[in-house]
């Protein structure tokens, strides 16, 4: 559509766009403290001053990367039914951010496998900044529990006869084996994947599909 065409919220909304897309490069070349808005700026092809009209800080402007990401990861997430198969696989292949997902079926930049690697390098920076900056510790735990709550929801149609606190601990486990996988990317791969796949889809077998609820006094 061109600019002249659009209302004023598709204007703005293609700003941000333009302003987020240049962020998410300039951080993942510099980092977030090496990343000035000056930098941002040049790589939107905006002046400084027109970048603060649609976002007050760097930190709103993370927020916003941030609440992307996890939206994606929330499409992704419900938009194909719980897997097991498929996330044993995608952790012993590493595959983190894209279960479920054909991306020849999408054209869409946001689902890219190019997109995907930016947005798992991103996270990692979220990250680190979370553990010196309280505003984007705020801002990942809030994310973060956005996620988990989505995934409870989609996962306990399923398990109906699952107590809450035993869900919440499965799915705890499985955010904890995601994260993990998630950063030993940068690591050596020691198992063989498909020995690994064996032995995850095992695991959650054990702890989802032979799951048999606890007798009550009643029972």
């Amino acid at each position: 559509m061109h600019p002249a065409n659009q209302t004023k919220d598709q204007r703005v909304c293609a700003r941000r766009d333009q302003i987020v897309a240049a962020s998410r490069l300039c951080f993942r070349k510099h980092g977030f403290h090496g990343a000035g808005m000056a930098e941002i700026a040049k790589m939107s092809q905006l002046s400084v001053g027109q970048i603060y009209r649609y976002f007050v800080n760097k930190d709103a402007i993370i927020e916003e990367i941030v609440r992307r990401i996890v939206f994606k990861k929330i499409q992704i997430m419900t938009g194909g039914a719980h897997n097991l198969k498929q996330m044993a696989s995608n952790l012993a292949y590493r595959v983190i951010g894209a279960q479920n997902v054909d991306h020849s079926q999408f054209d869409c930049p946001e689902l890219s496998p190019e997109q995907n690697e930016i947005d798992h390098a991103l996270m990692l920076e979220v990250a680190a900044e979370a553990t010196r900056n309280p505003v984007v510790e705020k801002i990942l735990r809030d994310a973060e529990s956005k996620l988990f709550n989505e995934a409870k929801a989609m996962m306990t149609p399923y398990y109906p006869d699952m107590s809450e606190a035993d869900l919440t601990a499965r799915l705890e486990m499985m955010a904890v084996l995601c994260e993990g996988t998630a950063f030993r990317r940068l690591t050596h791969k020691h198992a063989d994947p498909e020995i690994l796949k064996t032995v995850y889809l095992q695991l959650f077998n054990r702890v989802f599909n032979d799951y048999h609820p606890p007798h009550t006094a009643e029972n």
